[in-house]
């Protein structure tokens, strides 16, 4: 079963030719990614980042051509952007390209490259959505990385074939509810 799951969610499996106009980089952060005219919401991880857009780690992505708003949450900053699922792997994640950003959301974006990339820059200054924190604020933060953490578990114990790809996806549904 696991052998199989991995043949079927391994990237070898995406074909075709290389259409990244820039470099990623490996990068992990929590983030979270909600459709706007449903709230759908998704929370995962990322695993790489480039100027035009980032791989995220979740069991249920959104089918391609979607148009997301995502919050990337990294130490004490949050970089929200919107973008478009470009590709889907189902219980693996999906790749989106990010459309164009406001302003200080893009010198967070290009900060982060910066340093993934050994570039020189100035550190941005901190979204006024961190600046303005209160302590009600912070349990949801808490509570984002619970969820997270369940979240990379359930993958781990998917990967590892303790649990069937219908328990895993059982699991993270309830877990996103």
């Amino acid at each position: 079963m696991l052998q199989n799951l991995q043949q079927r969610y391994a990237p070898s499996r995406r074909l075709g030719k290389e259409r990244r106009t820039s470099p990623r980089y490996p990068f992990t952060a929590t983030c979270d990614a909600t459709e706007p005219k449903s709230g759908a919401k998704i929370i995962g991880r990322t695993s790489d980042l480039g100027r035009g857009g980032c791989y995220i780690d979740t069991i249920g992505p959104f089918p391609p051509g979607t148009n997301l708003v995502v919050r990337i949450n990294r130490e004490n900053q949050t970089l929200k952007i919107s973008g478009k699922v470009i590709f889907a792997q189902p219980g693996m994640g999906m790749g989106l390209a990010f459309a164009d950003a406001e302003p200080d959301q893009q010198a967070i974006l290009d900060h982060w490259i910066a340093e993934l990339s050994g570039e020189p820059v100035a550190k941005p200054e901190p979204s006024s959505t961190n600046s303005e924190v209160s302590p009600s604020a912070g349990s949801k933060v808490s509570e984002n990385q619970s969820l997270y953490v369940v979240n990379e578990l359930i993958l781990l114990l998917l990967q590892k074939g303790v649990l069937t790809e219908a328990e895993g996806k059982s699991l993270l549904q309830k877990l996103l509810k």
